[in-house]
């Protein structure tokens, strides 16, 4: 009885997160410090740390991740799947509504102009999110030329399969420099594969059978569970290849509808991967509120799943795997790789803009007012959008 009513408070104290969380993942991890350690003693400052590390050379959303191993610590696997779905409803429901509104307006010929600050601007937050990243990984000069290499590649191959084989070539690359990393004593690793089996086994089965019937649903679905699994770095780095794979592959979306929604998902509280439902709502428009609601759904399974799978999986033995060497020398080449992706993405996503000296002024202003000021993204976002109605 007494575990159930700390179960009841934790998943309070998640809504309370998913409600008031804005700013990304290290504005979530700056929250969940302050509630999850200091106030509730859910566990150490130390464990949150190695937690969020442990999340962040995993693929997938690094705060969804870190919030539910927390819940699994607390409760095992069924309250970290309740956790998952408490932090990740209220955005997905905000940004399936967007992704509505949005197709309602186009299908009933209604201007989108209020708009036309808000896509530089998207740009801006995307520019900036290249740049912090680039500043927290970026050490020596071999992740320098691997972010240059990983930015012209993403570039020039516009491939949604081009992202997962930079992330792997980035990470062998700096893997062999293993031996400039502490030699830490290592105990035997144990590993239970249940949910690696099933993590592996629902992508190969979705995928098989989006191919078999090539109903839009299922390939949404196994789109979406295909970038879950394969992208590391958060919600920052799956842009890029939201926007290759979606605006400039299958052209599900236009490139004003996707900065749109790009740059709404910053007013939104909770996981930046909830942007994945707007794009699935706008993806199945041509099937009524209901197919949209649906793609919006199967979005967000899609996306949020496989890193729930694979964040079980390792918690198990992180203990041991995080002593060996080669591990932690392949991160730096991951992490440079991803960077270069974004800043990539920055430049795609600009490149469809009218090249006017509008646009330029206020994606560089919105760069420069997130570097040098603490204005809240969602302030940012709605100062945009008055301004898109009243000029």
């Amino acid at each position: 009885m007494i575990k159930r009513v700390r179960y009841y408070i934790f998943l309070k104290d998640v809504l309370i997160l998913a409600l008031s969380a804005f700013g990304g993942p290290q504005a979530h991890i700056a929250l969940m410090f302050d509630l999850m350690v200091t106030k509730r003693r859910y566990l150490s400052e130390e464990d949150l740390i190695e937690l969020n590390a442990l999340c962040q050379i995993l693929p997938g959303p690094t705060s969804t991740q870190t919030v539910t191993a927390i819940g699994f610590r607390i409760g095992g696997p069924n309250l970290a799947y309740l956790t998952l779905l408490v932090w990740m409803i209220p955005a997905v429901t905000l940004m399936t509504i967007a992704g509505i509104t949005m197709s309602h307006l186009q299908s009933r010929n209604m201007s989108i102009e209020f708009t036309k600050f808000i896509q530089p601007m998207a740009v801006g937050f995307v520019s900036y999110a290249g740049l912090r990243i680039s500043q927290k990984v970026i050490k020596t000069k071999t992740a320098v030329v691997i972010l240059i290499l990983s930015a012209i590649g993403s570039f020039l191959f516009k491939s949604p399969f081009v992202f997962p084989v930079l992330i792997l070539a980035g990470g062998a690359f700096t893997a062999f420099k293993y031996k400039a990393q502490p030699i830490e004593e290592k105990d035997r690793i144990k590993i239970q594969w249940a949910n690696f089996i099933l993590w592996a086994g629902f992508f190969v089965f979705i995928a098989t059978l989006g191919g078999l019937t090539r109903y839009l649903p299922v390939r949404l679905l196994e789109n979406f569970y295909r970038s879950g699994s394969l992208i590391f770095g958060g919600g920052q780095v799956l842009i890029p290849l939201l926007y290759t794979e979606f605006v400039e592959f299958k052209r599900y979306l236009t490139s004003e509808e996707f900065l749109t929604g790009y740059a709404l998902v910053q007013s939104v509280p909770g996981p930046v991967f909830s942007f994945c439902a707007y794009i699935g709502a706008l993806s199945m428009r041509g099937f009524g509120i209901g197919g949209q609601v649906l793609g919006a759904l199967v979005a967000s399974i899609g996306i949020f799943l496989p890193g729930t799978f694979l964040i079980f999986f390792v918690i198990r033995f992180w203990e041991g795997l995080k002593k060996y060497r080669i591990v932690k020398a392949s991160l730096e080449g991951i992490n440079a790789a991803s960077s270069g992706m974004v800043i990539a993405a920055a430049v795609l996503m600009f490149l469809p803009l009218e090249p006017n000296v509008q646009n330029i002024l206020i994606t560089a202003g919105t760069l420069a007012v997130l570097v040098f000021t603490r204005i809240p993204a969602p302030i940012i976002i709605l100062l945009g959008l008055g301004a898109g109605f009243v000029l």
